[in-house]
């Protein structure tokens, strides 16, 4: 199974991206080939409707990573209630040609409690891309989002949600999608 991780954040130390490499290490563990897609490292550029298919490297290699994959995860920090900038507009260079059918599971980590909003917001957005959505989300929040030396959360609580999430998501790709 294809999954590509798509770390909505354009900060270096970014949790939520931190959080990403944490999910891609036991989905690899779980079989899946997976790409992690970090928008700080590999920016795209700014859409924009007159130019649908800019020639960028960045953004030719998020297309055809996000075409070849069975299912997906989309990850974003809570800016103000809402999902980055940096992940919004890189979904907007994308169509249905790339969520149709697949399975979406959406992560989020808030400097608050919980990003609820932000996690909101994606189901919306999944929906109108013809993704479907996991019913499961992760969020981090807090003193939740500690990291130790190797990636892993910190809390055990966050590792227990997060695998948890990550079998719900794997096990109804599998139902949906025969891989």
């Amino acid at each position: 199974m294809n999954v590509t991780i798509l770390a909505g954040s354009n900060k270096q130390s970014s949790t939520s991206t931190k959080l990403c490499r944490y999910i891609a290490k036991r989905l690899e563990e779980r079989g899946c080939a997976v790409t992690l897609f970090d928008l700080h490292s590999r920016p795209v550029p700014l859409f924009s409707p007159d130019n649908r298919n800019p020639a960028d490297v960045n953004l030719a290699a998020l297309k055809e990573s996000m075409l070849r994959a069975d299912a997906i995860v989309l990850s974003t920090p809570d800016y103000h209630g809402s999902v980055s900038g940096a992940l919004k507009n890189a979904i907007d260079h994308l169509g249905f040609d790339h969520f149709d059918g697949k399975v979406v599971l959406s992560v989020c980590s808030t400097g608050g409690a919980v990003g609820i909003s932000p996690l909101q917001q994606l189901q919306v957005i999944v929906r109108a891309v013809h993704g479907i959505n996991c019913p499961e989300w992760i969020s981090i929040g807090g003193e939740n989002r500690q990291f130790d030396a190797e990636g892993d959360p910190v809390s055990a609580h966050v590792k227990e949600r997060t695998i948890r999430a990550i079998d719900y998501f794997l096990k109804m790709t599998r139902s949906l999608r025969n891989v």
